[in-house]
């Protein structure tokens, strides 16, 4: 027998199996001693609106009944060994998730990824973090898993339309990942985790018969007609297939330079653009849980949200907080040398000392006129030479320039910085003299009021540390609503954060269902012959 409940639990009775599983007893009125009765929540989120803190929670006990599991998909692959190839270029969730559904579809998927495996590509991290030596095809954005193998691993999306997220869940759990991500209001995974998970997506790929092909660059693409049926990698080997998923992400800039010069239309996009912020965790926690001291052993890291209309030259403008990290650490994720990008991660637990957030503003195509030379590059260009010069301003190296959040407001130089997560160190810069003029006027206009909407938040005991950059893509390969296919080159599906489509794991990863599901319903019905008898050719 089931029976289904809806609380609202103190931290302690939501967070302890044993507790829980008790007070639910007591819920259904039944002795705390009760046997063959099995305890699970479904959902979960935290509410602490009010000065105690209280969790929401959906709950189901089971007497004398095994409550099975919580997953209702359990993804089979089929030998494709056999089958028609179709091209995905990226490993990141995107192309990763593409290359799945298309085995599920009996499709054999070729994944091209730049990058390495995400165990060699530890190698190239730590000499970032160490060495400040930047890999351009293997870094924090670029290799297996794309950059959301090194990141939180927030699996939190608003994207319902694209695809089923419950699906994109239970695939996950179904690889590695704890229930808890299906319970969870704001899930995640958690970067020390993330790696096995995407080395364990990758054993279904090969095991169902398709191929996985690291440190191999896209540098040319097969066109015919209107047509693209494959691809040139760096070695000069031509691959070719039923049609190119292009999932490369939101930082291959050589992409979107070879599509412009290939004249594959593109248009630029606005995005946004900032710095990260870091506090300490406790007082971030002391904000948004109202305690004196800390949150307590049941508490996970508390997050934030923040968004503020700013006007500046009559224009009006967002700035928001953007992938913040609980409990987490600022990492390099520049994709080249000379250039300084930072972005965030954490660890499953969440156990740092430090609260980081990117906080940027939107920038739009009309806030560029001096890019616009630069056609559908513009917004890529303007992007580009901000990290140059935060690169250059932090003395040349992966050592990022900072500043302390009041000084920055008040238009003062800080002459310390304080304790960071952030590996390489860090510079005292005026980030006034990093940032354009109508992105850090209106960072100072938001900060003030933030730090009405949470007080203690506007304070110099945190500090900025530039630049975030990275948010979405600044370029849009663009396809049609319905086919998801490029509206003047057939067989081309423009895919993820990458095309502008996508805007995190979760997103990115129905994108590529998505993708895949068009394409071969499009073109997998066509005669093996006009696919062309031979896949795979070598070097040109």
């Amino acid at each position: 027998m089931k029976k289904t409940f809806t609380l609202q639990l103190s931290p302690e009775e939501a967070y302890q199996p044993e507790i829980f599983k008790t007070t639910l007893l007591k819920k259904a009125g039944l002795a705390t001693d009760t046997t063959n009765a099995h305890a699970r929540q479904t959902k979960r989120s935290i509410d602490a609106r009010g000065r105690q803190v209280k969790v929401n929670v959906e709950a189901e006990l089971f007497l004398n009944e095994n409550p099975g599991s919580l997953l209702d998909h359990f993804p089979e692959y089929q030998d494709v060994r056999s089958s028609d190839p179709l091209i995905v270029v990226g490993a990141g969730p995107a192309g990763l998730f593409a290359a799945l559904r298309a085995i599920e579809l009996g499709v054999r998927p070729i994944v091209i990824e730049r990058g390495k495996d995400v165990r060699t590509r530890r190698r190239d991290l730590a000499a970032i973090n160490k060495e400040g030596i930047v890999n351009p095809d293997s870094n924090y954005c670029f290799g297996e898993g794309g950059a959301g193998t090194y990141s939180d691993g927030k699996l939190y999306t608003r994207s319902k339309k694209r695809g089923d997220i419950r699906r994109i869940m239970e695939i996950l759990v179904a690889h590695g990942a704890t229930e808890e991500i299906l319970v969870d209001a704001h899930p995640h995974i958690g970067t020390n985790k993330l790696p096995v998970l995407v080395a364990k997506l990758r054993e279904s790929i090969l095991e169902a018969g398709g191929e996985i092909l690291f440190e191999t660059r896209v540098e040319d693409l097969i066109l015919e007609v209107g047509e693209i049926r494959g691809v040139v990698t760096q070695q000069g080997e031509k691959i070719k297939g039923m049609g190119v998923i292009l999932a490369t992400g939101h930082s291959a800039r050589d992409i979107f330079h070879l599509l412009d010069r290939r004249k594959v239309l593109i248009e630029a996009k606005p995005f946004a653009l900032g710095v990260r912020i870091e506090h300490s965790q406790n007082l971030i926690d002391r904000i948004q849980y109202h305690c004196d001291i800390d949150r307590g052993p049941y508490l996970p890291a508390s997050s934030y949200s923040l968004v503020q209309q700013t006007e500046f030259r009559g224009k009006q403008r967002g700035v928001f907080s953007f992938c913040m990290c609980p409990g987490g650490f600022i990492v390099p994720a520049a994709t080249a040398p000379g250039e300084l990008v930072v972005n965030g991660m954490s660890p499953s637990r969440r156990d740092s000392k430090f609260a980081n957030s990117g906080m940027v503003v939107s920038v739009e195509l009309e806030d560029l006129p001096e890019y616009q030379k630069y056609g559908p590059l513009a917004a890529m260009n303007f992007q580009a030479d901000v990290e140059k010069k935060a690169w250059e301003l932090g003395g040349k190296s992966q050592v990022a320039p900072a500043q302390r959040m009041v000084d920055f407001v008040n238009r003062k130089s800080s002459s310390t910085l304080l304790d960071t997560s952030y590996q390489p160190g860090l510079a005292s810069v005026d980030m006034r003299d990093v940032l354009p003029d109508f992105i850090s006027a209106r960072l100072a206009m938001a900060f003030k009021a933030f730090g009405q909407k949470m007080r203690g938040y506007l304070t110099n005991d945190a500090q900025l540390i530039g630049v975030e950059s990275r948010t979405s893509s600044p370029v849009r390969v663009p396809r049609d609503r319905e086919t998801f296919e490029h509206p003047q080159l057939k067989r081309l599906y423009p895919c993820g954060e990458g095309a502008g489509y996508a805007g995190g794991i979760v997103s990115a990863a129905m994108d590529g269902e998505r993708c895949a599901e068009k394409l071969i319903e499009a073109y997998a019905k066509s005669k093996r012959s006009e696919h062309s008898p031979i896949f795979r050719t070598g070097m040109v």
